[in-house]
């Protein structure tokens, strides 16, 4: 089984498309994560199969958000499909809802801190508070970890100061946001390569779009797992 360090990000339209680079990637990548564009293509389906028949890792991004109740009811029926890691925005008691959800479970709940896609502009547009970026992800980093997350989705520039909080140990740092050298950032705005994310602290990245659209996409996973420290 290859490094799952490596986590590769199957945005395409379908669960046809998503077997298909599944299979192109062969053994060369053990872990997949499933977003919430996928969902209404078969993505559950998706996941399950790659789960039962190829023994994959899924990773269920959805960041869930809602009143209490509803992400508790959530997380509890999706659950069932045997997920490794699911996603909750990081609002404290969203993290605590989605544990009650995932209790008995093996899931991870992963919080949400700040999307990687987001700067200071877009969060001033959206209302949040005044401060670094940085500043504001370890504050939510550190707010989840304290509501039971059993780890945090944060870009790979906050990732070491992350892993330096003193309520991180034990817990994943998840890093979207990754881009071999060279390669086009896309609509991310906070991002690293993959060597440094690692570095910094990260247990996993995620790579989506420099895989996928490459004309070898099992040779450009095989590039960045090269990479890896």
């Amino acid at each position: 089984m290859s490094d799952d360090r490596l986590i590769v990000a199957l945005d395409v339209p379908n669960a046809l498309e998503g077997l298909s680079l599944a299979s192109k990637l062969g053994d060369a990548v053990s872990f997949y994560k499933i977003g919430l564009g996928m969902l209404t293509g078969g993505g559950l389906a998706l996941a399950n199969e790659l789960k039962d028949e190829f023994g994959k890792r899924i990773f269920l991004d959805m960041k869930l958000f809602d009143i209490g109740a509803t992400v508790e009811n959530a997380v509890r029926g999706l659950a069932q499909f045997d997920i490794d890691f699911l996603t909750v925005h990081g609002d404290p008691y969203v993290v605590k809802a989605a544990k009650e959800g995932a209790s008995g479970k093996d899931m991870k709940i992963l919080a949400v801190t700040i999307l990687t896609s987001l700067d200071r502009q877009d969060l001033d547009g959206a209302l949040i508070k005044q401060g670094d970026i940085a500043d504001l992800v370890v504050e939510r980093a550190g707010n989840a970890f304290a509501a039971g997350a059993d780890g945090v989705i944060a870009s790979p520039q906050e990732a070491a100061l992350i892993r330096a909080l003193p309520e991180a140990e034990g817990k994943l740092i998840v890093t979207p946001g990754v881009r071999p050298t060279g390669a086009d950032k896309g609509d991310q705005k906070r991002i690293a390569t993959p060597a440094s994310a690692i570095s910094a602290g990260a247990d996993h990245i995620v790579v989506g779009r420099p895989i996928h659209r490459a004309t070898d996409p099992r040779a450009a996973a095989q590039a960045i797992l090269a990479e890896l420290p």
